[in-house]
């Protein structure tokens, strides 16, 4: 230790520690200890004035005092990275927390690391087909692209991220970084850099494909809000940090392809008070590939899974990308349900009877296309009994023309809630 790294505590306020250095200022990332007690460790995040920074604790603050000294390390947080993380859980700073052993690695990784250039991106247009009907219809998930789930409390998001890693990766064991919401805001905000850096390993050293969740993007975004009120930061947008899109940024832009290996990240988003305008959920909008938006009015009709296929998006839904028979489907079938809609406002009003021939057809067609889109999912077969369904994209997509064309006209549109094809019908 040189007298240069040493520096002095001037505050403590919740997680943040105000820390002072005369001589050698850190780096923003480095490590700092407590004299005499290494297992006592904060962050330098920013500094607060000249010589001055603030620093997120990483643990128990109750043995910082002020006027206590500190020693900068010169290193940021580094883990153990390799191979023999698959099949663990780990926190934040790679410890294991499922009760086994510790994670023997020769190599340690940074937590932060710059994310790749334009040059080195690659833009793949490969559909990763997800056996789930209205998700491959309307939101097509790209391979090496972004996918969110939208939606507020209780609505399904967790349980369609479930049955997303059930159906892509089906009973293969991945690598898991987790922090439960009860953690101080620094542990969970510095969650989402390792989760990340250990996917850059995989991507970059070891040339893997990466299947990527995260459960749940929001919490990211309220730690940092957390941290920010401590430090006396002026809010920005809705009391965000004015710090949040630039923090989006850096996560988001770390998880992306190369020409070498793919990463494809799915995510929930939750939507505070279900309110899509929210600053914390605009400012996941601009990296998604697709966008599943969940909808209570939708749930509350026991629609399942909760999906509005009007507000949900996909860029991969082109005729360039998806086929030209997907996007023309997909097109026509939002042009009915859009349709049936306007049209279930009128018959609330005057009566299903009222309306015309033709519009009495459209308006049901479009309820047995919306019942068709209810499925049951395997996740939650304890919980229903009910055992859930893959559905090929190819079947959903010559289904539904089949609805659109009126095929199934004389069918009741209750046969058709909770079917994996039309073949299920029992007419």
């Amino acid at each position: 230790m040189t007298y240069e790294k040493t520096g002095t505590i001037i505050s403590v306020e919740g997680q943040v520690v105000e820390v002072k250095f005369s001589h050698t200022v850190p780096a923003v990332h480095d490590i700092i200890t407590l004299e005499g007690d290494d297992s006592i460790k904060m962050e330098v995040y920013s500094s607060s004035r000249a010589e001055t920074f603030f620093c997120l604790a990483l643990g128990p603050t109750a043995s910082l005092k002020r006027g206590a000294k500190v020693v900068n390390t010169e290193k940021p947080i580094l883990i153990p990275a390799g191979s023999e993380l698959l099949g663990r859980v780990i926190d934040t700073f790679g410890e294991p927390v499922d009760g086994k052993p510790a994670i023997e690695s020769s190599e340690a990784y940074p937590i932060y690391r710059t994310a790749p250039t334009y040059a080195d991106i690659s833009a793949r247009q490969e559909v990763l087909e997800t056996g789930i009907k209205i998700v491959d219809l309307f939101c097509p998930f790209l391979k090496g692209g972004k996918i969110g789930l939208l939606g507020g409390a209780g609505v399904g998001k967790t349980v369609m991220l479930t049955e997303l890693l059930h159906n892509i990766v089906i009973l293969r064991s991945q690598q898991k970084n987790e922090r439960t919401v009860g953690a101080s805001p620094a542990i969970r905000f510095l969650t989402g850099f390792t989760a990340a850096a250990i996917v850059e390993y995989f991507r970059d050293v070891l040339k893997s494909n990466v299947l990527f969740f995260i459960d749940n993007m929001f919490r990211f975004a309220q730690a940092g809000n957390e941290l920010s009120v401590v430090m006396r930061t002026i809010p920005s947008e809705d009391g965000y940090q004015p710090t949040l899109i630039s923090e989006m940024s850096s996560l988001h832009g770390r998880l992306a392809s190369t020409a070498s290996s793919s990463v494809s990240t799915v995510e929930t988003v939750y939507i505070p008070n279900d309110d899509i305008l929210d600053q914390a959920v605009q400012s996941v909008f601009s990296h998604l590939d697709s966008a599943v938006v969940f909808s209570r009015d939708v749930y509350q009709q026991n629609l399942l899974p909760a999906v509005d296929p009007l507000a949900s998006y996909s860029s991969a839904l082109s005729p360039q990308t998806a086929g030209e028979l997907h996007y023309q489907t997909a097109r026509e079938a939002q042009a009915l349900l859009k349709k049936g809609i306007a049209l279930e406002r009128v018959a609330s009003l005057v009566g299903v009877s009222e309306l015309s021939v033709e519009d009495r057809t459209f308006y049901q067609r479009a309820k047995k296309l919306r019942n068709y889109l209810t499925q049951n999912l395997s996740v939650l077969e304890d919980q229903t009994g009910v055992a859930g369904k893959y559905v090929p994209l190819t079947a959903t997509i010559s289904d539904v023309n089949k609805i659109l064309a009126g095929e199934f006209d004389a069918v009741p549109e209750e046969k058709f809630l909770y079917i994996g094809t039309t073949k299920d019908i029992q007419r």
